[in-house]
């Protein structure tokens, strides 16, 4: 039967899903008259009840009917509001595990307590995730008072905490903060040497306030915890210099779809003579080859006032979503130090990479995950194939009244300010309150200084100005307000209309132009209308709008000029507001490639991590790492095996010197087999021979400094050969991800080949942390107690000097080194050019002589 029929005869999937809701608030309301009755202590008492009905075997499900009612009547009492049927809604679609669209002003702060509730009873820890620190600080204390008043503990966790209140948040029942804490301390758990020292328990539940802009918006932008690379920035400042000799069309080209710049040969031919260098393709040449690229995005693609502002001297990204500044985040591959040249300000060094991981892969990580957006319907395919995630859209608990008139079209940006100008002063000459929606910093200054032309007080609200973000927000229903605001989305404080203002036709959005995504205008459309409220909205366009000049199709102008249109009069053609819709559609498909492209690379990572991360906590919580060092033994010798014991040969005839180099390099042993011994072996016989030497050697080794501080050699050697050996791998990922892409012209497909490669460099860096970790454990030695005591006290003092010098100079974070004894080489000094002994292959100046 087709879609259609199925869904007339039996409605949709979206209405039988509420159906079934519905009579289960029914069951919920029918509680009420049994809980209502109940005392302070006898309703806080339930919580106890629930927990021992959970032990006895009682399910979530089993328990929502009256765990919701509890907290409806807990509201009641603590917060003086009651949740309406459709908040009770939202709550079960929440704790199913689902998405609960609800139009803005229906209450979603409320909606989640019940649900938040509920699943913290078993005691593994909620997660409500916020956009920012304003929103996790005010609903851990506004709702907080509910969960309290039930028993449980709330926290909230807030940048600049240290890890003892960190992980003292995370102990709590329910846990607020932002998506960007929560990412980074996952991370940063990752990287201590103490399991103590985590600050997570764990990903049991989640709930996800603006689903959209944290799982949509946010994902294109990996979380990157990173450390300085010693690289001068002095390219920076030269290839900026010769950025006024390039002139598009001549020497390169751009695709704003894609914000990508590709030089021409006389590009090319101009960047050779101008940096002196013979091939700019040549291997030698790659390095100033990707600078040009860069300088040139920062200087034709990258807008000031748009993608970022400049703000005490250093250069702050605007997220395009939300207007927000994104404090402390960069980006990556040179692009920010491009732009500091450009600009001006100082240059930061590059970063590596210590550690990463997407948004989609960190919440993926949560037993159960849900989320609440005023805006997810438009993009429900993604949500299910990126999360599984189903969207449910939920009725409001008033009739939507909004008058929502069709766009005004111009044919140019001149003609659609000034028709903005003059209905901005019509209705704001009837005191009716205003907000005015742009796309970028620059439109909203561009509308406020032809405001303050006309003489009409306004608020403007964007990236530069965000500290008052909560009070002109709140105030913008006022009679008479005018408020202009970039972007709306997340905002997370609700417009309430001020006295005569429902009379006066509520608030009216002006949008000046549409957003790449439908769903950033509907939230900026849905600031108007709250619960049952009057209002109304119009948008503004022109045809020399980037939405429709980029994406739009290019018949559209023509078309226009043959119907004849004077400047100031609106164009309204079906034809049109179709090609608005179709380019908005392209931007969001085409945004969706670029988030699932990220995915698709950080999939092929994900796996990796997982296999470190889960070794390094299996490392950190084990009595012993004897076993595994036992296993990596094991796998040396088979490895050594493989490599000289061929089948195929006498065992007479095998590369004996070269073994014996091999030996020595790995395990610090020289092997002294006499003739007789070396004859007839078999690979296996040979393998068992060679791995009971070894194994008495390590044996000796652990006499000589002692079995307890043998253990603890073993975990910290193998932990920081893992740490750096991942780092190294990163670095290397990174350098196979910026050119991977070219394999396309090969006909080879990019993301397999990244597979395969990647996967022989984990390979190999697996194989290289237990070459590392056994040859220094084979190699180390405790020294005297006396001479142990003069270094620890030279050690001391060292850290006592190093954190006295960050004091003084305004340094970075400085960590703390784990307390352990000093540890030297039994050998005589190694040379510089030697072979390394550590069985890396390099020389030790180039491995572990690089610190020395």
């Amino acid at each position: 039967m087709p879609g259609g029929i199925f869904a007339r005869l039996f409605g949709s999937r979206n209405e039988r899903m509420l159906k079934q809701y519905h009579r289960t608030v029914q069951v919920i309301n029918g509680l009420e008259a049994t809980i209502a009755p109940l005392s302070d202590t006898e309703l806080a008492g339930k919580t106890v009840e629930f927990k021992e009905r959970l032990a006895q075997g009682a399910s979530l499900d089993d328990l929502l009917p009256e765990a919701f009612a509890v907290v409806r009547e807990a509201a009641k009492r603590v917060l003086g509001e009651r949740h309406y049927d459709v908040q009770m809604v939202g709550g079960i679609v929440l704790h199913q595990g689902k998405i609960a669209e609800m139009k803005t002003g229906e209450g979603k702060t409320l909606t989640s307590t019940a649900p938040v509730y509920l699943n913290a009873l078993i005691g593994k820890g909620v997660h409500v995730i916020t956009v920012n620190d304003y929103l996790a600080n005010r609903d851990v204390n506004w709702m907080g008072e509910v969960y309290r008043f039930l028993g449980l503990t709330t926290s909230c966790i807030l940048h600049g905490m240290n890890d003892a209140e960190r992980q003292e948040a995370y102990r709590a029942d329910i846990t607020y903060g932002t998506n960007n804490e929560f990412g980074f301390d996952y991370l940063r758990d990752n990287m201590k040497f103490s399991i103590e020292d985590f600050c997570q328990r764990g990903f049991h539940y989640a709930i996800v306030d603006e689903v959209d802009s944290i799982l949509i918006d946010e994902a294109r932008t990996p979380l990157i915890i990173s450390g300085p690379a010693e690289m001068s920035t002095d390219m920076y400042h030269k290839v900026d210099r010769i950025m006024r000799h390039f002139k598009p069309e001549e020497h390169f080209t751009k695709d704003e779809k894609s914000r990508q710049i590709l030089l021409t040969d006389a590009g090319v031919a101009l960047g050779e003579e101008l940096l002196e260098v013979e091939n700019l393709y040549d291997p030698s040449s790659i390095n100033q080859l990707h600078h040009i690229n860069q300088a040139l995005k920062a200087h034709f693609i990258f807008q000031r006032d748009v993608d970022y502002i400049v703000k005490n001297g250093t250069v702050v990204i605007v997220d395009e979503f939300t207007g927000r500044t994104m404090e402390g985040r960069r980006y990556s591959d040179g692009l920010h130090q491009a732009l500091e040249a450009k600009e001006g300000v100082k240059i930061e060094k590059e970063n590596q990479t210590l550690a990463s991981i997407t948004f989609q892969n960190y919440f993926r990580m949560y037993e159960k995950l849900s989320g609440m957006t005023g805006t997810a319907d438009t993009e429900a395919a993604e949500f299910k194939k990126i999360y599984n995630l189903e969207v449910v859209v939920i009725p409001t608990h008033k009739k939507m009244i909004r008058l929502d008139f069709p766009d005004v079209i111009y044919k140019n940006q001149q003609a659609k300010y000034r028709n903005i100008v003059e209905e901005i002063k019509e209705l704001n000459a009837k005191g009716q309150p205003i907000l005015v929606g742009t796309i970028s910093i620059d439109i909203s200054e561009k509308i406020s200084k032809f405001l303050s032309k006309e003489g009409i007080a306004h608020d403007v609200l964007n990236a530069k100005q965000h500290d008052r973000e909560a009070e002109i927000v709140a105030g913008a229903g006022q009679k008479g307000r005018v408020t202009i605001a970039t972007n709306m989305a997340g905002r997370g404080t609700d417009i309430k209309l001020g006295e005569g203002v429902r009379e006066l036709g509520g608030l009216h959005i002006l949008g000046t132009g549409r957003h790449d995504s439908r769903r950033i205008d509907n939230q900026l459309r849905g600031r108007s209308g709250r619960q049952g409220d009057p209002g109304s909205s119009r948008f503004y366009m022109s045809l020399e709008d980037d939405l429709l000049r980029i994406f739009g199709s290019d018949r559209l102008t023509g078309i226009m000029d043959k119907l004849g249109m004077e400047e100031d009069e609106p164009i309204e053609h079906s034809m049109v507001s179709k090609a608005i819709e179709n380019a908005q559609r392209k931007v969001e498909g085409h945004n969706f490639d670029i988030r699932k492209h990220l995915l698709d690379y950080d999939d092929v990572m994900n796996k990796q991590r997982e296999v470190i991360y889960g070794q390094r906590r299996e490392v950190l919580a084990s009595e012993t790492v004897r076993p595994i060092i036992d296993d990596m033994i094991s796998d040396l010798v088979q490895v050594v095996a493989a490599e000289y014991a061929v089948e195929k040969t006498t065992s007479e005839e095998w590369d004996w010197p070269g073994l014996e180099e091999r030996i020595g390099q790995l395990f610090n042993l020289k092997l002294d087999w006499s003739d007789e011994d070396r004859q007839e072996l078999s690979a296996d016989t040979f393998t068992e021979k060679l791995l009971a030497v070894v194994q008495q050697g390590y044996t000796r080794q652990e006499e000589r400094n002692g079995v307890e501080q043998m253990r603890q050699l073993e975990r910290m050697v193998m932990l920081q050969m893992v740490d750096t050996l991942w780092k190294d791998h990163l670095l290397q990922m990174d350098h196979l991800k910026e050119g991977i892409g070219l394999r396309g012209y090969g006909q080879k497909n990019p993301l397999i080949e990244y597979k395969r490669e990647g996967f022989n460099l984990f390979r190999a860096m697996v194989e290289a942390v237990k070459q590392h970790t056994v040859a220094n454990l084979m190699r180390i030695q405790i020294v005297r107690d006396d001479e142990l005591a003069r270094m620890e006290e030279e050690q001391r003092r060292q850290r006592e000097r190093e954190l006295e010098q960050a004091k003084q100079t305004g340094g970075g974070e400085t960590v703390a080194q784990a307390e352990r004894k000093p540890i030297q080489r039994s050998e005589e000094k190694i040379g510089r050019n030697a072979p390394c002994p550590c069985g890396s292959g390099k020389k030790y100046k180039k491995c572990c002589g690089m610190a020395a």
